[in-house]
């Protein structure tokens, strides 16, 4: 047994009434939908067309957000539905960015994660989902799609269709017929803040904004037509002066006439933040351990406790960036309590609980001079350490609606960042502690290979052909749009060049070898700011 749902488009006449209905089913609040009608407008005038698309769960058979889901609060029934347990949902956003059809929302009341379920509890008692009894064209088909005798199994077998995003490899149940690229793919229109006739809250969780109210008037309208046509002139005038080629600006040949508002930013300054203290919490550790392990440089005793200390400290404020990211905090012990092994989210916070456990271990045999836990506790810290440092690239290659994010090199970021960031911290240190001339360019070469490999790998995210339109449009945005200047400006010049001159002029001057780990510290932020937000910018849906 296997539900899914067969959008017919030959029939939807936009009437919202499935949405109506899924809201009074489910008690659905303003400003979120569980299913939405999307209308755009195709054509030149006159000949144009008004494309509806109902837009949902689409309850794929390999669901990335329950792979990602860090506390199984999404998960796969027996008959195929993809249904959530909003009592275990701790708001960390992830099955969101994991979602490639934007299928998901945090509701503003409950603060966690909610969709379409396909009316399950319909189901088990017998009914059809709300959407499909109230449809008054019968453009939305349900049942079970491994029954030859029921209608779903019959279109399927008959009709062409189509499904969004095949290419992400999610088997998705929810297929259209008559489905036209320009309404499906969301990369064909923008999508705007507000539409006519809507207002709806924009954000998520603890992110949400009240957006203004709309209300247009035809004057509005036919302003707006105006402006857009760079004319400032009267309406009789358009009308008479060529008033095809005006709505056609209006119209274009592809526009997004009605949908929901972009939720905006998932995640924010917060995981930006955690990332770089992550990056230093594994870093203060790992920049004394390849001197001790590989005998590049004399580690003293204060170097070795600054590391413990420095990797406490970052790894508690990691901890507590990443509950408060939470929509939900009170809950966070489910990520270590109720684990989901699949998530990258869990394996990571117990590499977090396990890294600090090893790291009061490490100041122990330390303080005791317990010489054989001490060698042993060394590496093991290093394994930990390593992937503390690179496991949020795996959790972001999860996140399968973020295709910039499925970058192979990600991993090498992280590692790169982490010793980037230990030796930047021990540079600022230099002030303040007295360091043997070979610990000095020991953090020099480390800072010259890490900003080097960074180059690298930044070059090659940004220059290798992307495969779909979503990263290359992203890579565009970093490089020549919105994140431009941060990005030349605060990543290449001042988190990578300036440090690499100071270093060169002086290699053994503790204030430039303080000012240059401030900059590369900066220089981190900066990137992963841009690494994880600029991604987020694309439409889904």
């Amino acid at each position: 047994m296997k539900y899914g749902f067969v959008i017919d488009n030959r029939k939807c006449i936009g009437c919202h009434a499935c949405t109506t209905a899924c809201k009074s089913e489910h008690q659905v609040p303003v400003g979120v939908n569980r299913t939405w009608v999307k209308q755009v407008e195709k054509g030149e005038f006159p000949h144009t067309r008004r494309l509806f698309s109902v837009m949902r769960c689409n309850h794929c058979t390999d669901a990335p957000c329950v792979e990602i889901c860090p506390v199984e609060a999404l998960f796969v029934r027996e008959d195929g539905i993809v249904d959530f347990d909003k009592n275990r949902c701790i708001g960390c956003k992830s099955c969101m960015q994991a979602c490639p059809y934007d299928a998901l929302y945090i509701d503003p009341e409950n603060h966690t994660a909610a969709k379409c379920n396909y009316c399950a509890h319909r189901i088990d008692v017998g009914l059809e989902p709300a959407c499909v009894n109230v449809c008054p064209e019968h453009a939305i088909i349900s049942g079970d799609m491994d029954n030859p005798n029921t209608e779903i199994a019959e279109l399927l077998s008959r009709q062409q269709v189509k499904v969004r995003k095949a290419e992400k490899g999610t088997l998705p149940n929810l297929f259209y017929i008559d489905a036209d690229e320009l309404s499906l793919n969301p990369t064909t229109t923008e999508k705007a803040d507000g539409y006519l006739w809507s207002s709806q809250s924009l954000g998520v969780g603890h992110f949400a904004k009240q957006a203004e109210k709309m209300a247009f008037s035809n004057g509005d309208i036919m302003e707006a037509l105006m402006e857009s046509n760079g004319q400032a002139t009267t309406a009789g005038e358009v009308a008479k002066n060529g008033a095809a080629k005006s709505v056609d600006v209006l119209l274009g040949k592809g526009r997004r006439a009605y949908d929901v508002p972009d939720k905006g930013i998932l995640w924010g300054w917060e995981v930006s933040a955690y990332v770089l203290t992550k990056a230093v919490a594994a870093g203060a550790f790992l920049v004394p351990f390849l001197a001790w392990a590989a005998n590049w440089a004399t580690v003293a005793t204060p170097v070795l406790w600054w590391g413990l200390g420095l990797g406490m400290l970052f790894l508690a404020a990691t901890g507590a960036l990443l509950v408060k990211d939470l929509d939900r905090p009170d809950r966070f012990l489910n990520v270590l309590l109720r684990p989901q092994w699949n998530s990258w989210l869990v394996k990571g916070g117990y590499a977090i609980t396990i890294y600090g456990g090893l790291l009061t271990l490490l100041a122990v045999a330390t303080w005791f001079e317990w010489q054989l836990a001490y060698d042993i506790t060394m590496w093991l810290t290093a394994v930990i350490a390593i992937l503390v440092a690179v496991y949020t690239a795996f959790l972001f290659a999860q996140a399968k609606g973020r295709d910039f994010w499925q970058s192979p090199t990600l991993s090498i970021h992280m590692l790169v960042h982490s010793l980037m960031a230990g030796a930047a911290a021990f540079g600022m240190l230099t002030l303040f502690l007295e360091s043997p001339d070979n610990w000095l360019a020991f953090l020099r070469n480390v800072l010259f290979v890490g900003i080097g490999i960074n180059l690298a790998t930044m070059l090659i995210e940004l220059t290798t052909t992307h495969p779909t339109a979503d990263a290359k449009k992203t890579v565009k945005m970093i490089t020549k749009g919105r994140y431009k200047n941060r990005f030349w400006g605060g990543v290449i010049v001042l988190g990578n060049i300036l440090p690499v001159a100071m270093l060169a002029v002086s290699p053994a001057a503790p204030v430039l070898l303080t000012i240059a780990g401030m900059l590369v510290l900066i220089g981190i932020y900066f990137t992963e700011h841009i690494w994880v937000e600029a991604p987020q910018r694309i439409s889904l849906s």
